[in-house]
């Protein structure tokens, strides 16, 4: 199983970083995994729109699924004739999204409840239905007996330790370093410190920290993981790989 980071940021994109997005492949079938505000451009600089076989989508926030549309539109209008999309996600949490458009946007929507395992390609997906603002569902992707966990965006909760339990790679929300502001958001959003603590509770052998607040220091948010956490620990950069499975 591989991992491809397209964009790592929280709420919006910067000038050099896309929102949240993560291409995910195995066996030859890629898998796109909360294509956010801007992670498309990524996307295209890697392989065409027609080549993606499947999308899947934590909740419905526009920083984890807004570009749906031009993806959607890509396979539509381009060149290349593609078949219906098949694309995973709570229930109506794409209703916004796929609303944005008079095109006819070929797709197969599967929604799914969180708590129930499914298979998408090769990929038997267990979900968690994790605190937020919004419904929210952390995944577990398994292929090859490898295990990657991801938590979309949450509060802390102790459901996040069986989420990551023994994962290759738990790829965390880690909002803010040590402190969630304001701080009545606390019980929805994440810290790296947290990710951290959670990462170690569960044996993950490497912790990614994602949606980082645009523009802060990533470095911050490492040093902030690592008092928790001793294993292998980077923040979602665009470009980074994560084969999963090799040091």
């Amino acid at each position: 199983m591989r991992l491809t980071v397209l964009g790592g940021a929280g709420a919006w994109p910067t000038a050099h970083q896309p929102c949240g997005g993560y291409l995910v492949e195995h066996e030859g079938f890629r898998l796109l995994v909360d294509p956010g505000y801007a992670v498309l451009p990524r996307l295209l600089a890697l392989l065409p729109a027609h080549d993606v076989d499947a999308v899947l989508v934590s909740h419905g926030h526009p920083d984890h699924c807004a570009d749906l549309n031009p993806l959607l539109r890509a396979r539509v209008l381009g060149d290349v004739p593609a078949p219906p999309l098949p694309v995973h996600a709570l229930p109506g949490a794409l209703d916004r999204v796929l609303a944005l458009d008079q095109v006819p946007l070929e797709h197969d929507l599967r929604e799914f409840d969180a708590g129930a395992p499914f298979e998408v390609g090769p990929f038997r997906v267990e979900t968690w239905s994790l605190p937020h603002f919004v419904p929210n569902a952390g995944l577990r992707l398994t292929a090859g007996g490898r295990v990657l966990s991801y938590t979309g965006d949450t509060g802390p909760t102790p459901d996040l330790v069986a989420l990551a339990r023994d994962a290759d790679v738990f790829l965390a929300e880690a909002t803010f370093p040590e402190r969630v502001r304001p701080a009545d958001n606390a019980p929805m959003l994440s810290t790296a410190r947290q990710a951290g603590e959670h990462a170690a509770a569960a044996g993950a052998d490497r912790l990614v920290l994602t949606h980082l607040w645009p523009d802060s220091d990533p470095e911050v948010s490492i040093a902030a993981a690592a008092q928790a956490f001793a294993g292998r620990l980077e923040v979602a950069r665009p470009g980074l790989v994560v084969d999963l499975g090799q040091s």
